[in-house]
């Protein structure tokens, strides 16, 4: 047996800068691949600090989740990747200032580095029954 899954994709979000897709829905499950602080129409990365980057990504996220019928309600898990853990509290406010309701399950973790050198990348995944 085996789980119908769609692809999602929207210009509302980057486009992918590598061999994935935007998000894949499987089930009632949307799995939203990794975004970081890339403006849609240029795919320019956006200028400015790192709480800049982490509401361009959350923007990023909203439009993925909105082109398959989602929102930060239906959140229910997320991954954040930090080059530098420094930046968790400025990341950490913007980032409520998306998740209001019901705070998802969430790890943090410092990483090496980060596509395009960002300093905040985010990954979610939603579900609606």
């Amino acid at each position: 047996m085996s789980i119908n899954k769609e692809i999602i994709n929207t210009t509302q979000a980057p486009a992918p800068i590598g061999p994935y897709n935007q998000a894949i829905k499987a089930g009632n499950t949307l799995y939203v691949s990794g975004q970081i602080a890339l403006i849609p129409d240029t795919g320019e990365l956006i200028q400015g600090t790192v709480s800049d980057e982490a509401h361009q990504v959350l923007k990023n996220i909203n439009a993925v989740l909105s082109a398959a019928g989602y929102t930060f309600a239906d959140v229910v898990k997320t991954t954040i990747f930090l080059r530098d853990m420094n930046d968790f509290a400025a990341v950490n406010a913007v980032y409520g200032e998306y998740f209001i309701e019901q705070a998802p399950a969430r790890e943090t973790v410092a990483v090496a580095g980060l596509p395009k050198n960002v300093h905040v990348e985010i990954s979610v995944i939603a579900y609606k029954p």
